[in-house]
């Protein structure tokens, strides 16, 4: 089967301005522009560069990078917004594109005359159309005020609306940018239901996104792209975890003395922490059976203080998996060198990257003396050779405990 998409060595390229002098008088610029001079430089931004990918049939595809890496500047060549500098598109189907609020739509027409518009700019028939329409006005909830001039919808009435239009016109290809963060949270699990109803019934769906969660429910595969390249294509799960493992990856033990940079205040001041096994030797990363410890350092500055460290637990996505506190000392304590240690427990966590915050806090009244985020970022890994089970696959959650369970045959009496 050939692919729906390719895309061969596709490159984008902007003119940035430069203003020389931009304190210009009148009188200086008006000479400059007598004498032919310029009063700007230009610049070469390359916003893609030698893009390469093949897209098949029915695939959902997460397009995912920092602000500027390019995701936006692809949709919109994909859509034939913006043609590329270089490089070669080939697509074997219609295209529907969701970039922007009001993005195919005309402020003057009617809620009813746009959904019309934008069905005939997709290339749909008339009849097409109809046979949709009553089904796009059910999903987007604005029958109300489907004969209103779209200008006096709110910008999530009109994403409502454009969604529905996108969707339910059956493209073989459906582009969607970050534009659905607009849309409430009910509207946004709405969408990404219909999105998965269109790409199990064998369509095509380009999603960018900033929200791992929604790229990971959604998406089969991913694509990595970084300064305008493409630095990775694969399973989602395993492109998300490079892509958020960063510069920061395997911050397995952390130092706050001088020269580094201090953490905390006149009460507490934060040292060391690190990433331990159950003998309090530093390990760079975690077994899924392994017990370990999250230890850290601090330096209790004043007598008579009722301190309390805890530590969050944190996803790659930023979930917060769970937050964790020592006891409560039962008196009050000396100022010291003290250390504390976080025992997580074996099966407790899933496979995967977590990090963790660190704090040392006063409960009465409430301070929090220092709070360190991504203090420690460490990883958990699996061998999946000794699961007890005859399943390999990746089991999805953040948590994996394992469990009592009770499984045994009932007997019915009448």
């Amino acid at each position: 089967m050939k692919p729906i998409l390719e895309i061969k060595n596709l490159s984008k390229k902007f003119q940035i301005a430069h203003e020389l002098s931009p304190y210009l008088t009148f009188q200086d610029q008006l000479i400059n522009m007598l004498r032919f001079r310029s009063t700007k430089s230009r610049e070469e931004f390359w916003a893609l560069k030698d893009i390469n990918f093949t897209i098949q049939p029915g695939e959902s595809v997460g397009i995912i990078g920092k602000n500027g890496a390019g995701k936006s500047t692809l949709l919109k060549i994909l859509s034939r917004i913006t043609p590329p500098s270089s490089g070669k598109i080939i697509s074997r189907g219609r295209i529907a594109s969701l970039l922007e609020v009001g993005t195919g739509f005309h402020p003057e027409l009617t809620g009813r005359e746009n959904i019309f518009l934008n069905g005939s700019i997709l290339g749909m028939k008339r009849f097409e159309i109809r046979n949709k329409f009553d089904a796009i006005v059910e999903f987007s909830g604005v029958e109300k005020f489907l004969d209103t001039p779209l200008k006096h919808y709110s910008s999530g009435m009109q994403l409502r609306l454009a969604f529905a239009v996108a969707a339910f016109l059956e493209p073989e290809i459906l582009i969607i940018d970050e534009v659905l963060a607009v849309g409430d949270a009910e509207f946004q699990r709405k969408c990404m239901g219909k999105m998965d109803e269109v790409s199990k019934s064998g369509r095509t769906v380009l999603f960018v996104s900033h929200n791992m969660n929604a790229v990971t429910s959604l998406c089969s595969k991913c694509i990595h792209l970084k300064n305008g390249h493409v630095v990775d294509i694969g399973e989602t799960d395993s492109v998300i975890n490079q892509y958020l493992k960063g510069d920061a990856y395997k911050t397995n033990e952390k130092s706050w003395l001088a020269p580094n940079k201090p953490a905390g205040d006149s009460t507490v001041r934060l040292e060391y922490a690190r990433l331990v096994n159950s003998h309090l030797e530093l390990i760079e990363f975690a077994s899924i059976d392994q017990k370990i410890g999250i230890e850290f350092r601090f330096q209790l500055l004043s007598n008579n203080t009722e301190v309390v460290p805890n530590i969050h637990i944190f996803t790659n996505k930023g979930e917060c998996a769970f937050v964790s506190s020592a006891p409560q000392p039962t008196s009050p304590l000396s100022n010291g060198l003290y250390t504390a240690v976080m025992w997580i427990p074996p099966h407790l966590l899933n496979q995967g990257v977590y990090s963790c915050g660190l704090a040392v806090s006063t409960m009465s009244p409430v301070i929090v003396h220092f709070y360190e985020t991504d203090a420690i970022i460490f990883e958990v890994i699996e061998d999946i050779n000794k699961r007890n089970s005859k399943y390999k696959q990746h089991i999805p959650g953040v948590l994996r405990p394992t469990l009592d369970w009770d499984f045994q045959p009932t007997n019915f009496h009448s």
